[in-house]
């Protein structure tokens, strides 16, 4: 019996919505990821389904882990709402949040949830990747939102989490919740995290809880998803900078962290860039020397990356809604 486990109450979360885009194999994967890490402890484990995946599999999958509850909710019900849901449905002190497309490393859930032993800890963030090696999923390793692994070993403050790994004490997501009615695709952790942060909570991570996300699946979710990234930057900065004006209205210069979104076009902002660049190239390295091959050759792929992330921005600036109405 995991000791850090068996003193405290937790529930666990995860929803189907993911899938639209995701391979069915991904949640078999993700859910098996969980089994040796005493998932039958939590109050509940919580599988939230939105009419995703067929009911033969629903049933196959109570049948192979009676510790999964399935929860229904309405059709088209979107990703945050989906969590969100999860907090009414769920009993656990502790609220762990994780995705159908992560595959997450043996001790993730001791670790996430033992980080709460220290009772002033209201948030914890574990570490996320994207998983594989290869001439894409170099390129995607590269340039999509997760970061590489810090390396470090203590828990540290940020000023950001990700939806797929973090677990938060229920007062906190009763007191301020995810918003679900903002005009992101994804994103919205950004500006719940910065409420967060402006309403003197600190966010922690814990570079032990870790799990690999997959790269976009196939062509499609690829264009998509790097044009979906585009619009949120435009969206996220714009509700940031209403965020900064609700905390701080008098300008007094009260700092809500900006996600790593500027404007400024200087070369100091450049040389940031790159550096932030380079620190990404030596970590992919030091997780796995394979990419120093890959690097040369996925260029182009980062290249189309970028530019469709530019492109998106563009195209949400003068239309703010359009690329999510249609790609969604």
């Amino acid at each position: 019996m995991n000791r850090t486990l068996s003193e405290r109450t937790f529930s666990i979360i995860l929803e189907t919505e993911n899938l639209v885009t995701s391979d069915i194999k991904g949640l078999q994967k993700s859910i098996v990821s969980l089994i040796a890490q005493s998932p039958e402890q939590a109050n509940e484990v919580l599988l939230i389904d939105s009419g995703n995946i067929s009911k033969k599999l629903l049933h196959q999958l109570q049948i192979s882990y009676p510790w999964l509850t399935i929860k229904m909710a309405p059709p088209e019900t979107e990703y945050y709402e989906s969590k969100m849901l999860g907090l009414r449905w769920t009993t656990g002190e502790i609220i762990v949040y994780y995705d159908s497309d992560c595959i997450y490393e043996r001790n993730w859930l001791a670790t996430l949830v033992g980080s709460f032993d220290n009772p002033d800890i209201q948030v914890v963030a574990g570490e996320t990747t994207t998983d594989g090696v290869g001439v894409y999923e170099t390129a995607v390793a590269l340039c999509y939102i997760f970061p590489q692994y810090s390396g470090r070993s203590d828990l540290f403050p940020v000023n950001q989490y990700f939806l797929n790994n973090v677990a938060f004490r229920r007062s906190v997501l009763e007191t301020i919740p995810i918003p679900t009615n903002l005009p992101l695709y994804r994103g919205n952790c950004v500006i719940h995290a910065q409420t967060l942060l402006a309403a003197g909570y600190t966010i922690w991570r814990q570079p032990k809880a870790r799990s690999l996300h997959a790269p976009p699946n196939g062509l499609g979710h690829y264009f998509k998803r790097f044009l979906l990234i585009g619009h949120d930057f435009y969206w996220q900065k714009r509700l940031l900078k209403s965020l900064l004006a609700t905390f701080d209205p008098k300008g007094t210069g009260k700092e809500v962290g900006d996600a790593g979104f500027s404007d400024d076009p200087s070369i100091t902002h450049y040389r940031s860039n790159l550096v932030i660049g380079l620190d990404r190239i030596t970590k992919m390295i030091q997780r796995d020397r394979r990419h120093v091959f890959y690097l040369p050759f996925c260029l182009p792929i980062v290249i189309v990356s970028v530019l469709l992330i530019a492109i998106g921005y563009q195209i949400t600036c003068r239309h703010p809604h359009q690329l999510r109405d249609r790609l969604t």
